[in-house]
């Protein structure tokens, strides 16, 4: 379970980098999170595959999302229905697969 947790810490340091503008080339990015670049693009995949809108500006030399979004991975207290949990995060099967893979 730790790597799961570890993981998820993951994304959610990635998704913060992101929304900040400065995970600088997908080289820097990868040094910096201590990983592979081929981790790193794993990750994003997964990522996009979840639904974010990851693509890369050259201009601001950092991935950037195409809109507002936020990774949100965790228990909520109300009750939600398959359609909104999909909605939220991408489908809780598809993050869970994806994740355990990479």
């Amino acid at each position: 379970m730790r790597k799961l947790t570890q993981q998820i810490e993951m994304i959610e340091r990635i998704d913060q980098l992101i929304r900040l503008q400065c995970t600088g080339s997908p080289a820097e990015l990868a040094h910096r999170l201590q990983i592979s670049k081929a981790s790193l693009y794993r990750i994003i995949f997964c990522m996009k595959e979840m639904g974010a809108p990851i693509r890369f500006s050259m201009t601001r030399r950092s991935f950037v999302y195409n809109n507002d979004v936020r990774f949100y991975c965790g228990f909520n207290s109300k009750y939600l229905s398959t359609s909104n949990l999909r909605e939220m995060n991408g489908g809780c099967a598809i993050i869970l697969k994806k994740i355990l893979r990479f």
